[in-house]
């Protein structure tokens, strides 16, 4: 079974291919996954691996554990983009994330301040006001839309809830009044003999329909890079997510392909 990526609370730098070079900080645990999605690309793989035996790190571990790595770069003469939560999970389950993000900061104004603080956020939970408000204090809120249409968005990212639906994360995206970046991956495939395929004409025009209402500061397009815990998943091209880009582009519509 394909398993979490990340054994540490701050993980890397890394080279985002969206971001930059990246600092990473997973809010789930170093053992485990929790997440509202189970999505068939997830780089760390399904819910099933289970939530592991560390628990989330505490506030204060994510505070101490970034202070040192910032000091160490900063000693290094290191060069920094961007400061991401992302990791093993949701980001936005945490149950400080709020806070956690006050410190972040306050941490990334005091070593690197030309750096970025972005959130890779399935979206569920960008409804409830605290993880609102602190997503509108980051450089880049990333939410996430695979689809506007039910059975598709239920087939890709399939949410822990029942009641989470795609109609429900639109209006959520909305309250963001085009503070947010919406972040899309494209792919066609098959899962427990059920095929889904969210390059079709109906799925575009219903993205392209969220996007105008939720009025996003750009889209993110992108298809699968690495290893996935489902097979039978097919990566998008480079040409035909132009292909999609341009569609979108000509709606008035600013997008930045991922490939």
């Amino acid at each position: 079974m394909q398993t979490v990526l990340f054994h540490s609370t701050i993980y890397g730098p890394i080279h985002s291919r969206r971001l930059g070079m990246s600092l990473g900080i997973n809010l789930m645990p170093n053992d485990g996954k929790i997440c509202s999605f189970d999505c068939l690309y997830c780089e760390a793989g399904f819910n099933a691996q289970g939530p592991g035996k560390d628990g989330v790190p505490s506030r204060e571990a994510v505070k101490k554990q970034l202070r040192r790595k910032l000091m160490e770069m900063k000693e290094a003469g290191q060069t920094l983009d961007v400061i991401t939560f992302s990791g093993n999970g949701e980001p936005t389950l945490h149950p400080e994330f709020d806070k956690v993000v006050d410190d972040v900061l306050r941490l990334r104004t005091e070593f690197f301040p030309d750096a970025k603080v972005s959130v890779l956020s399935n979206s569920t939970m960008a409804g409830k006001p605290a993880v609102a408000k602190a997503l509108l204090k980051v450089d880049n809120n990333i939410l996430k839309l695979d689809s506007a249409i039910p059975h598709t968005f239920i087939a890709i990212n399939r949410p822990v809830s029942p009641n989470c639906l795609p109609e429900g994360v639109i209006a959520d995206l909305k309250r963001f009044d085009g503070q947010c970046i919406v972040q899309t991956i494209m792919l066609r495939g098959e899962f427990e003999g059920k095929h889904f395929d969210n390059t079709t004409d109906e799925e575009l025009d219903a993205l392209l329909k969220a996007y105008q209402e939720i009025k996003p500061r750009e889209i993110m397009l992108y298809s699968i890079d690495r290893k996935t815990p489902a097979d039978n998943l097919e990566k998008i091209s480079k040409e035909e997510l132009q292909r999609i880009a341009e569609r979108f582009r000509k709606a008035g519509i600013k997008v930045q392909v991922n490939a």
